[in-house]
């Protein structure tokens, strides 16, 4: 299991997700490991079509969406991954999890860096929990984050 040296670190570009991203790249530096950066874009949900022409292009969308997370990862990437780390950009679609999973078994990854948002209750029921999956379905082992604490007043 030790030294690690591919590291995967999936984000939704959420503040919780950075906060696991300071593990993955303490990791990543401390045992000279790869670090995958992963962004998984979600599928768009099927509605039947009205009848007669469409507005909107799904295609195109989704297309834009990749686009979008592209970027987004290779400014991460830039901006808040240390230089001495060997950083991979990956966009994917498709079930966060099952992707997540899916490219943690393609790319052989002795770790999984990922952060939780603590939902409970109704929210966790409706919403699910992409790292609750991540942890019961993974090959490898799984490192949660919590998200912080929120101050109160």
């Amino acid at each position: 299991m030790l030294p690690f040296t591919k590291i995967l670190w999936p984000t939704d570009f959420s503040e919780p997700s950075f906060e696991a991203l300071y593990a993955a790249n303490e990791l990543a530096s401390r045992f000279s490991a790869e670090l995958f950066v992963v962004h998984v874009v979600s599928p768009l949900p099927v509605v039947a079509a009205p009848s007669g022409p469409a507005s909107f292009n799904v295609s195109l969308y989704e297309e834009e969406l990749l686009n979008s997370a592209i970027t987004s990862v290779e400014e991460i990437i830039a901006n808040k991954i240390p230089g001495d780390i060997d950083a991979r950009p990956v966009v994917t679609s498709g079930m966060v999890a099952d992707e997540i999973i899916s490219e943690a078994e393609k790319r052989d990854v002795d770790l999984i860096v990922i952060a939780t948002h603590g939902e409970t209750g109704w929210r966790r029921f409706v919403f699910g929990s992409v790292a609750e999956k991540v942890v019961r379905t993974a090959h490898c082992p799984v490192l949660t984050v919590h998200e912080p604490e929120k101050g109160g007043d």
